[in-house]
């Protein structure tokens, strides 16, 4: 979805603020309400490797209360106890590394190499992580999920198929 003034200025009551780097709607509600944003790769001269940002208040917010209700932690325990969800995750940050490189011209990659962030953007994964096995944040791997569906993705939609509405009482 492009950026026209009035989405622009959605996202930014949205965000709570003007978006940086703003490039496109990457995901919007049948309503045309945004969801997920894509980021570019460089703002203002500067690595940014998160790719996609969640805007959508109510999923923000739902995410957040299963963070703060230590979700990551038992999701990072059962990714530590599975080679088979280690190597899925891997695949994902990889599969995300050559998408973001996908969407930057061949001005915008010949800037990172001239800026020295090569080594940021081709090393970080969803959410700019480093560590391919760790979960930092729902956030940033959910929005990544409703672009192209991932792994850390699947498994927060599993935890709210079998909590059936309990995450949203709370």
């Amino acid at each position: 979805m492009s950026v026209t003034p009035q989405i622009r200025a959605r996202i930014a009551e949205l965000l709570g603020r003007a978006p940086r780097g703003l490039e496109a709607v990457a995901v919007a509600r049948a309503d045309g309400e945004p969801m997920v944003i894509r980021v570019a790769s460089l703002v203002n001269n500067k690595p940014f490797p998160t790719l996609f940002w969640l805007v959508d208040p109510d999923l923000a917010y739902r995410i957040d209360r299963v963070e703060a209700a230590g979700l990551i932690l038992v999701l990072q325990e059962r990714v530590d106890n599975s080679p088979e969800l280690i190597h899925a995750m891997r695949e994902d940050h990889s599969a995300h590394i050559r998408l973001r490189t996908s969407y930057m011209s061949a001005a915008v990659r010949a800037r990172v190499r001239e800026l020295g962030y090569t080594n940021v953007l081709e090393n970080r994964g969803i959410g700019g992580i480093a560590d391919f096995q760790r979960i930092r944040c729902l956030h940033t791997w959910y929005a990544a999920h409703l672009v192209v569906p991932n792994t850390v993705g699947a498994l927060l939609d599993a935890h709210w198929r079998t909590t059936a509405g309990r995450d949203r009482e709370r």
